[in-house]
């Protein structure tokens, strides 16, 4: 009895019914981008000054333009214009007091000409922003010592995403891949548009991180069902292409972002295509590997029968195959045999350190970017289109130089171009963008191979938990990530970029202690794993991505 991807060899691996399968897919992937780099444009800090009573009136009054009364009237504005007293604090005067001078008006208040005399009180009358639109923190003061609750909004999403991941794979694979997408999208378009009419910053941070629960692991399932009804030969090249179809999300995510200044506003706006994706139930087919492993073989022949007929590919002997069920393996799968042996005890903590480095410095570096000064659009837009070669140089590279050294190089690369870009002078703002975008390149590179070399380095019995436990460390990651750049910026604007320089560094060094999985087979067994390393030449035939059950990626 034939096999599902040998009866796909006669039906076509890729033709027109997987490609308007892919395309639609695509859009999904595309569609994911506002949840998972959403608070850049949807939480952007900003200028902003404590608000003053009375500094209004003596300003009119005395004719001053805006740096003078920021010169005049907040604290250490001259020296330290980004300092956190200049945000976070004001004089404790009264500024409607008669007779204050209009050239030096804090010098009525000093005591013996001493400037420590005047004292400094926290914002309670509220902030000015300098800002045309609305965004999170304008709306509910996330700033000076509320800051950490933006933080807290985009971990909460990945939090989503940790909890998420698991349950929304057992959905897929006990109910289906088809009914798992079309539940995960209808939730998600309920918790985003819900986001934008709830009135106080808790109900925000609850629905999203309920989007955050069911939209990862919509996206997983929408690239499981991708690679699953294509052919082995393709299959590796339309999983990468579905993560670049996230980069494209980015690009446009940030034109919306730039017509759509208010946060509200443009979270409904990326929330309502999303009710349009119900429509996959006329447009999606079940996946046929998931049928034969669930012994309903009626359904997947009458799936394929369809791919043949829209591929104009009807093979004679159709109706006379029977499929042959896919031997998963006997054994049990353990969380301890991912760490029993030593081979596969390296693996499993060397994945587990690049799913988390891979999360922190894409996430990282995106958000910084939002904060660095500049024109915010701009430098999105640039970065997001640096993505692009990132797929490229894998599709190139993988079968003819392999995995392991491109891998380690991708984390080099975005760890040296962190520190260049943490030394680069502030003036000369072009070159720090340039550097930072070359980063966001070899980041986005090492996301995207972690993603398959995961699979490639555990037996078939045992490749998804060890997907599924490594791929959790990715929303660890996230979820780590808006305090590392958010906190240490007050501390130093550049201190986050070191960060990320040490561990994108130590991550390329560790890629190169594992063994290169070019040209060989997937292993089977666990004596399969630990002989990989001892392997001399790579074996003739060629390794192609199986997706089984769900595996993270982007996340």
């Amino acid at each position: 009895m034939p096999t599902l991807d040998e009866v796909l060899e006669s039906v076509g691996e890729f033709d027109r019914f997987q490609k308007q399968t892919f395309f639609v897919l695509c859009l999904l992937s595309a569609a994911f981008t506002p949840v998972y780099v959403g608070v850049v444009f949807l939480g952007f800090i900003p200028e902003h000054r404590c608000f003053s009573p009375g500094v209004a009136e003596l300003s009119h009054r005395c004719g001053w333009g805006l740096e003078e009364e920021l010169r005049y009237t907040v604290p250490e504005w001259g020296q330290h214009s980004t300092s956190f007293a200049s945000h976070c604090r004001r004089y404790d005067v009264d500024w409607n007091t008669t007779g204050l001078s209009c050239t030096d008006p804090i010098a009525a208040f000093l005591g013996h000409g001493n400037s420590s005399a005047v004292p400094l009180t926290s914002c309670r009358d509220g902030w000015v922003y300098e800002s045309s639109g609305s965004s999170l923190v304008t709306e509910f003061n996330l700033v000076c010592e509320d800051s950490w609750k933006l933080d807290l909004f985009q971990s909460s999403v990945n939090a989503g995403f940790f909890i998420g991941s698991v349950n929304i794979g057992y959905i897929a694979d006990r109910f289906g891949r088809k009914f798992c997408l079309l539940t995960t999208i209808l939730a998600n378009a309920i918790c985003g548009i819900l986001l934008v009419f709830v009135p106080t910053y808790l109900w925000i941070l609850i629905f999203r991180f309920l989007q955050g629960l069911v939209s990862k692991g919509c996206w997983t399932t929408g690239y499981i069902l991708v690679t699953e009804v294509v052919g082995p030969r393709y299959r590796r090249t339309v999983g990468i292409l579905y993560q670049a179809a996230f980069s494209v999300g980015l690009l446009v995510f940030d034109a919306i972002a730039y017509a759509i200044p208010h946060w509200r506003w443009l979270q409904l706006t990326v929330t309502l295509p999303s009710c349009f994706f119900l429509l996959y139930y006329w447009c999606l087919p079940e996946s046929p590997r998931w049928l034969i492993s669930q012994g309903k073989n009626d359904k997947a022949m009458k799936i394929v029968s369809d791919m043949a007929k829209k591929n104009q590919k009807m093979p004679s002997h159709l109706e006379d195959i029977k499929f042959e069920e896919e031997d998963g393996g006997k054994q049990t799968p353990s969380l301890i045999d991912l760490v029993r042996t030593p081979q596969m005890r390296k693996n499993t903590f060397i994945l587990m350190y690049n799913w988390f480095t891979s999360s922190v410095l894409y996430q990282g570096l995106i958000m910084h970017m939002g904060i660095a000064g500049g024109n915010m659009h701009l430098d999105f837009l640039y970065s997001a289109l640096f993505e692009f070669p990132a797929a490229f140089i894998i599709i190139i590279t993988i079968d003819r130089i392999g995995r392991r050294y491109p891998w380690a190089a991708s984390n080099l690369v975005a760890g040296a171009a962190c520190l260049v870009t943490a030394l680069i002078p502030e003036d000369i703002h072009w070159l720090k963008v340039i550097a930072a975008c070359v980063g966001r390149m070899g980041i986005t590179m090492a996301f995207e191979m972690v993603c398959f070399v995961n699979t490639e380095l555990y037996p078939t019995y045992i490749r998804n938990l060890g997907v599924m436990v490594c791929s959790a460390l990715c929303d660890v990651g996230g979820i780590v990530a808006p305090f590392v750049v958010y906190r240490l910026v007050e501390v130093w604007q550049e201190l986050p970029l070191i960060v990320f320089t040490v561990l994108g560094l130590i991550a390329g060094g560790l890629v190169l202690l594992l063994p290169e999985t070019k040209g060989r087979v997937l292993p089977e067994t666990v004596e399969d794993v630990e002989n990989l390393h001892r392997q001399g030449a790579p074996k003739e035939k060629q390794i192609y991505l199986h997706v089984q059950t769900s595996e993270v990626a982007h996340d």
